[in-house]
């Protein structure tokens, strides 16, 4: 994996996503309740929780260059709690409704996620550090799919955007549509850690130049990516699709944006391993028509809609809860 934010999306996809949050297994419950930063309609949101989600909202302010500053704690933890509880009472209604999701869709969604990592090693060491089991952030995903589903059936209806509010957003906001410039790229990863033995990193600098060595007598690149590239694109040939600037590592980057289509690099050496870097093609900065900026603006807006539906519903549901709040500056 190469994206700076990749395994925080994916985080943010299965263990927050909407900030949901699980209830204790049975004969757990006297201990949640020992841990406990909020109670809603009896069920508990435990400081482990909590604090697995202020850990992955920060580390994606920090990585997007927008650290929490002492004054903004407060704030956060308020915002960070405020999601768990909406969407606690989400969980709940559509628990009420009979909302289900196909058990195969679960289980092929968390895979595609796994995917996202170097290796299993790499996804388990991630969900360790943050103190979850697969089984719980299975379990975290399976009720997000469940939230997604009671919002569809019940509020998607309201995200119906007319071709005027298309129209007229984009005239107004003709500025956002201009696009950097991007490269495609396609890439053989050999691996090593960082703080690997020289032994092993002199293992994989010499698999990476006999590499190298084969795509000089002719060889296919996809073919070798394929063969050797220890990176889930070995699957494509390598291929990354198109990038912008400060999507990836910044050596790979560099070197991506400096060479041109059909060029391949020298041996590239990031905190993934050596890479062997080729330009497949490369977009200069422009701004999209309306034509092409159509879909996107549509689904924009009907997104917005339905957050704003999504809220007003909430809103309703905490008219007739009972929420129980335990946590120091947590909503009033």
């Amino acid at each position: 994996m190469l994206t700076k934010q990749g395994k925080l999306v994916w985080m943010m996809v299965t263990v927050l996503a909407l900030a949901l949050i699980a209830s204790p297994a049975p004969g757990e419950e006297k201990q949640a309740a020992k841990n406990r930063v909020a109670v809603v309609n009896g069920t508990v949101i435990t400081q482990e929780d909590f604090d697995r989600d202020m850990i992955q909202v920060e580390e994606r302010l920090l990585s997007s260059g927008s650290p929490v500053g002492d004054s903004q704690h407060a704030e956060l933890k308020k915002r960070v709690l405020e999601n768990l509880i909406n969407s606690e009472l989400l969980y709940q209604e559509s628990q009420k409704n009979g909302i289900k999701v196909d058990e195969a869709e679960v289980n092929k969604r968390f895979e595609k996620m796994k995917q996202q990592f170097r290796d299993e090693g790499d996804f388990k060491d991630t969900l360790s550090k943050i103190n979850l089991s697969q089984s719980a952030a299975k379990s975290h995903l399976r009720k997000v799919m469940v939230i997604q589903q009671f919002v569809d059936e019940r509020i998607g209806q309201k995200g119906t955007v007319s071709d005027e509010e298309i129209r007229d957003y984009y005239d107004s906001n003709r500025g956002s549509f201009k696009q950097p410039e991007q490269v495609r790229a396609s890439h053989i990863l050999i691996k090593v850690a960082p703080d690997a033995a020289k032994g092993q990193r002199a293992e994989a600098r010499e698999k990476i130049e006999e590499i190298k060595q084969e795509l000089e007598k002719g060889k296919d690149f996809a073919a070798l990516a394929g063969e050797f590239s220890q990176c889930p694109s070995s699957k494509k040939g390598g291929d990354l699709g198109y990038f912008t600037r400060g999507r990836m590592v910044p050596a790979f980057e560099k070197e991506a944006f400096t060479l041109k289509p059909g060029e391949i690099s020298d041996i590239v050496e990031t905190g993934f391993g050596y890479h062997l870097i080729k330009i497949v093609g490369k977009k200069p900065e422009n701004t999209l028509s309306f034509e092409d900026a159509k879909e996107r603006v549509r689904q924009y807006l009907k997104q917005v809609k339905i957050r704003e539906g999504v809220s007003a519903y909430v809103d309703k549901l905490k008219e007739k809860a009972k929420i129980e709040i335990f946590l120091s500056e947590g909503p009033k």
